[in-house]
């Protein structure tokens, strides 16, 4: 760390290599949305922007930027489950971020499989240990500080089913460290593993 700070308002530009709001606001959870339309057609796509918002309800989001196949999916089925992305996924959750036509199966470009899921019509992963069932609650254009809209569209959903593989269930404890979450990082390419060397606990003070 030195003292010296580079200063910089977005609007103008950041004049670094590579823009740092991506690598700052991380590692982030992978939003790896399953989806389909009203025709039946599949989607698998992963989000970077990702997060759980809600405890009961139980709410996460994820953020589009464009308006993109999984977001029109959502708003004419009310549906989509999220799979969680492990290290061992790590290449097939890349390929599924191609850019291919609506009527092209992610799942099947990547080798993945999709099962039935349990309360809602879209599939899950059957390779990820854990998935979230999902139906819409908001989908909200996102504005800048001066009101003007943004081409980004976040979308809520309310987890209505939770499938978690019991080889990660510790004495009823989800396991985060043997999962293998991976995480998105800054630049064009940078990733994050979760593992035991990372873990430390602090209780909240009483």
């Amino acid at each position: 760390m030195t003292n010296a700070i580079h200063f910089y308002e977005p609007r103008d530009g950041h004049r670094l290599p590579h823009d740092p709001f991506n690598a700052i606001v991380g590692p982030r959870p992978i939003g790896w949305i399953s989806s389909r339309n009203e025709a039946g057609a599949l989607n698998l796509a992963p989000y970077s922007f990702f997060n759980a918002f809600n405890y009961t309800p139980p709410i996460v989001g994820f953020a589009s930027i464009g308006y993109k196949d999984t977001v029109r999916n959502i708003e004419q089925t009310g549906e989509f489950v999220w799979n969680l992305a492990t290290r061992p996924l790590a290449e097939a959750m890349n390929q599924t971020c191609a850019a291919v036509p609506p009527e092209v199966s992610e799942f099947e470009l990547a080798g993945l499989t999709p099962v039935a899921s349990r309360l809602v019509a879209v599939p899950r992963v059957l390779e990820s240990p854990v998935s979230f069932e999902c139906r819409r609650t908001q989908i909200v254009q996102l504005e800048g500080a001066n009101g003007d809209k943004v081409p980004t569209w976040l979308v809520l959903g309310e987890v209505v089913a939770v499938h978690i593989d019991e080889g990660l269930l510790k004495n009823g404890v989800y396991d985060t460290a043997a999962a293998g979450h991976i995480l998105r990082g800054g630049g064009p390419a940078d990733y994050f593993t979760v593992g035991p060397e990372q873990l430390f606990r602090m209780h909240r003070p009483r």
